[in-house]
């Protein structure tokens, strides 16, 4: 097994070049799904590979079309063809898996629930007969703003029963967020909860959802979930307990006919304006992909425990926690809080438990698991894994090799997954039966999917070059619009690398990408975080991996702020592992150690160490508000943050360095 050394070079070019690889097992390729390189070639014809896929779904009437792409870039799959999801993921396993455990439940104080598949089918029946009640209908919009409470896939499923469309609002999102989403959407009824567990703390989410629906006239109803019994007001003639609503339903409802192209959910997500973009996403090609990716990326098995770490409040929740592991009638943990409550061995805890198989996280979780140290995965027996991945931004070869050392123990192959809200299901994966890995690189498009990196006209760059990374033709997940002004979803997908004059549609996915000489995809992350200094491209993830090389830092975000001489000046916040002391002399070491392993042009101009980097609830880092920071604008809204209070901390130190910046050049 290669060691992961310091001494490594972190350069993607580096990297690129170097002969650190994983070859999967001749075990795990003898027992994998797919494990023989043809499937590559029957993705070639992308129509037919994914009629093939759909087999796997349940349909009531069969599509007279595979695809209409008669009027790009708005696609239709399985057209004509007749179902509800919901039979996929429930009607269809009650014969054979009815007792099979559906969702193990660990809420964040320590209690527990277990659903099999006969539960799920009956609570989920009860909600939408409860839905109906109160007047949701075919194609009504749901709004649910919920915490990670087994009543939260539920509430999908239910929604997706009666036809209607669920528009799913992140539990850790804002009154003024929640209320924008609903009103986006005109959602008929909001599901809520009480209140929610969070780090030992309580969430206040049905107040947060009172101070929005002063200003949301389309909601009519709301459905509150009791999970702590928190005293709340309560609006008469509009608000209802769940189990008030459910208790009296009868189990059994029976699922409305939608078509395959009948919207299934709303999923808002951020864009280069202020005002969010709601995904739409449609039933049959969306549950299609969703299976696919679900059953062969993580090589799932009908006894495996599958654990995706995400909130449901994303779409990799939507997609690996609700709709690709029921469709294929997989057991799943649900866990309602942080890694790190009441101790820094939670997930561990969990995976030791239910003897989780496959376990999928994020990068940034990985990074916070490095900065706590091994001690805590080695309290924990975590032979059961097979398989792990990671999800959510690019992750870098340091938490790469950690993540394959201290969690799969050199055993477990690990699939580095690149997708996105808008393509619904994964796209460039490692198949782990099948694929060599190299720490950092996501590998190449799955079996169906057209990608591409292509220079600023457009044009392909050769094995070994870098530029912007493209899907070249339709996927059944793909998403349809966005909800409400289809000109927009033209504009900020399909017109940067278009000729439509010559028939060619292409999506932009708003990535960097670099290729190498194997054809392997590097990620480097959204284009608006390449920086670009005194002329030379420089991605902030190579800059990042660089400082995150060195045995002193855990973690690190860099941005690029305005510079009169430079254009840009690279600016990192740095937070440093155990009790190393970030003085003078460690932020000078540190800038050589960039320049040693990348060159001096990305040096970081400055360097502020911080106990916390600003992260929403989810994880995932504010690169934005760093650069409000590195700039000395006014702050943008920190609302969806988790740690709010650390953003005057890092204002204040990051007046402080650029007051020695002058001094360390």
């Amino acid at each position: 097994m290669p060691e992961s050394s310091n001494d490594k070079a972190v350069t993607i070019e580096a990297l690129m070049t170097e002969q650190r690889t994983f070859a999967p097992s001749d075990a795990f390729r003898a027992q994998a799904n797919l494990n023989s390189e043809s499937v590559y070639a029957e993705g070639e014809d992308y129509v037919n590979f994914w009629e093939n896929e759909a087999r796997h779904i349940q349909w009531r009437s069969p599509w007279t079309q595979v695809l209409d792409w008669s009027n790009p870039p708005f696609a239709k799959w399985y057209v004509g063809a007749k179902l509800n999801v919901t039979e996929s993921c429930l009607d269809r396993h009650l014969a054979d898996k009815g007792d099979k455990v559906a969702y193990y439940f660990e809420g964040e104080p320590g209690d527990t629930r277990v659903l099999t598949y006969r539960d799920l089918y009956h609570e989920v029946n009860k909600l939408a007969n409860g839905l109906e009640s109160l007047g949701v209908t075919k194609g009504d919009r749901v709004a649910i703003y919920m915490g990670m409470v087994p009543e939260l896939p539920i509430s999908l499923l239910a929604v997706a029963r009666l036809g209607a469309v669920h528009s799913v609002v992140f539990g850790g999102f804002s009154a003024d967020a929640l209320r924008d989403r609903i009103n986006d959407s005109a959602a008929k009824v909001l599901i809520t909860c009480d209140e929610s567990w969070r780090n030992g703390g309580r969430i206040a989410l049905k107040q947060y959802a009172d101070n929005a629906l002063g200003e949301t006239p389309s909601i009519e109803k709301v459905v509150v979930v009791q999970r702590t019994g928190a005293d709340i007001p309560m609006v008469e003639g509009r608000d209802i307990y769940y189990h008030d609503l459910v208790d009296d339903m009868s189990d059994e409802k029976a699922a409305t006919e939608t078509d395959s192209e009948d919207p299934l959910y709303i999923l808002y997500t951020s864009g280069t304006t202020a005002k969010p973009k709601g995904i739409l996403h449609t039933t049959g090609g969306y549950l299609v992909g969703a299976s696919f990716t679900h059953r062969n990326v993580f090589d799932i098995k009908d006894d495996d425990i599958w654990w995706c770490t995400a909130d449901i409040g994303w779409v990799t929740g939507h997609s690996y926690i609700v709709y690709g592991p029921l469709a294929n009638g997989s057991t799943g943990v649900l866990y309602e809080g942080v890694p790190n409550f009441p101790d820094k061995d939670r997930f561990w805890r969990i995976v030791e438990k239910y003897k989780v198989t496959q376990f999928y996280t994020a990068p940034t979780t990985i990074r916070t698991f490095m900065k706590w140290g091994t001690e805590f995965p080695e309290r924990c027996d975590l032979s059961s894994l097979k398989l792990i991945g990671t999800v959510g931004e690019p992750i870098n070869p340091e938490a790469w090799i950690w993540y394959n050392e201290h969690i799969g123990r050199g055993n477990c192959p690990i699939v580095d997954t690149w997708w996105q809200t808008e393509t619904g299901h994964i796209m460039i994966s490692p198949l782990p039966g099948i694929t060599t890995t190299k720490p950092g690189s996501a590998t190449k498009p799955l079996p169906g999917i057209g990608a591409d990196i292509v220079d600023d006209d457009g044009n392909s760059v050769p094995l070994g070059g870098g530029g912007y990374l493209t899907l070249t033709h339709p996927w059944p997940g793909m998403l349809r619009t966005i909800y409400g002004d289809p000109n927009r979803y033209v504009d900020v997908y399909w017109s940067r690398f278009s000729k439509p004059a010559e028939g060619k549609w292409v999506y932009f996915a708003g990535d960097g990408a670099k290729r190498d000489e194997d054809g392997y995809f590097w990620l480097l992350g959204r284009v608006d975080d390449v920086m670009n200094v005194s002329g030379h491209r420089i991605s902030t993830l190579e800059v990042e991996s660089a400082l995150v090389d060195h045995p002193s830092v855990a973690e690190a975000a860099v941005v690029g702020r305005m510079d009169a001489t430079t254009g840009q000046a690279i600016a990192a916040f740095v937070t440093l592992k155990g009790h190393v002391v970030g003085d003078d002399a460690l932020l000078g070491e540190l800038r050589e150690h960039v320049a040693v392993k990348i060159g001096k042009i990305a040096r970081p101009a400055s360097i502020v160490f911080t106990d916390e980097l600003p992260k929403t609830r989810s994880g995932k880092i504010m690169r934005r508000l760093l650069r409000d920071i590195s700039e000395k604008r006014q702050l943008g809204d920190v609302t969806t943050l988790a740690n709010a209070d650390v953003v005057k901390e890092i204002a204040e130190k990051a007046q402080a360095a650029s007051s020695r910046e002058n001094s360390q050049e």
